[in-house]
């Protein structure tokens, strides 16, 4: 999945589909980030929450989650988000999933 970098607005999630599975992309500054979009706690999607710092926000419940690890920082959620690769050349952005490698 390719994206442009100056189409991602800073606190603004973007829900992309990457081989079928819902991911919610997020720029912080000039850093990008990928999680699951479906919120660990209920399904709500989480590319309608709001970004604060390196933390997205569930929208239905108030859940919170490190957008760099997938933790879950607040309750009601307490499984972490599954994390995906991103790699950025200039203006292209691309997610993908994360390896055996990533994980190291």
């Amino acid at each position: 999945m390719e994206l442009s970098f100056d189409a991602l607005k800073e606190g603004k999630p973007v829900q992309v589909d990457l081989n079928g599975k819902k991911v919610c992309v997020a720029r912080v500054g000039d850093e990008v980030f990928a999680v699951s979009d479906l919120c660990s706690h209920a399904d709500a999607a989480l590319s309608d929450g709001e970004v604060t710092g390196f933390a997205i926000e569930c929208w239905l419940h108030g859940a919170e989650f490190d957008l760099r690890t997938g933790a879950a920082l607040t309750p009601p959620a307490v499984s972490p988000l599954e994390t995906f690769s991103v790699t950025r050349t200039g203006d292209s952005i691309v997610i993908s999933a994360k390896t055996e490698e990533d994980a190291e």
